[in-house]
């Protein structure tokens, strides 16, 4: 049935349960799961934000920061890993910057996937209410099947 499904993971229980149906359905079928976190890339003008300075960043700043967002991603990942039962699958791990909509969309068409399996709300609940989720924008620009699980 499934070959190829990509698992958005950010650390949120919605997430997380959608790593578990995802799970369920690659042993059914001997799916590859792609795990992937998009820590979001910081705005070049972050000093501002922080109290900082006002000029942009360096090249040196911004990839010590994006290596620290790599990292980051990375935990999120091992926690979800951790947290279900993936014994006898094939996992394939991805930390990706960017925009998390418009790159779940891109890796899913990288890697070919069948579907995406994702949480219906992610760990910025608030954020989702105001500008849109990013469940829903994905259900709606995907060129695969997407699973939305509560």
């Amino acid at each position: 049935m499934y070959k190829s499904l990509v698992v958005p993971v950010d650390g949120s229980i919605h997430a997380e349960r959608a790593l578990a149906v995802a799970a369920e359905l690659a042993r059914s079928g001997g799916a590859t799961l792609h795990l992937l976190n998009v820590p979001e890339s910081a705005p070049d003008n972050i000093g501002i934000l922080v109290g900082g300075s006002t000029e942009p960043m360096s090249e040196v700043e911004r990839e010590k920061l994006a290596e620290g967002m790599r990292k980051a991603g990375q935990q999120v990942i091992d926690k979800a890993k951790a947290a279900v039962d993936l014994a006898g699958i094939e996992v394939k791990e991805l930390v990706r910057q960017g925009k998390p909509g418009e790159r779940i969309i891109e890796v899913a068409e990288e890697v070919n996937a069948d579907a995406i399996v994702m949480g219906s709300r992610g760990m910025s609940d608030l954020r989702g209410m105001v500008v849109g989720s990013v469940s829903h924008r994905v259900s709606h620009t995907a060129g695969c099947s997407v699973i939305t699980v509560t």
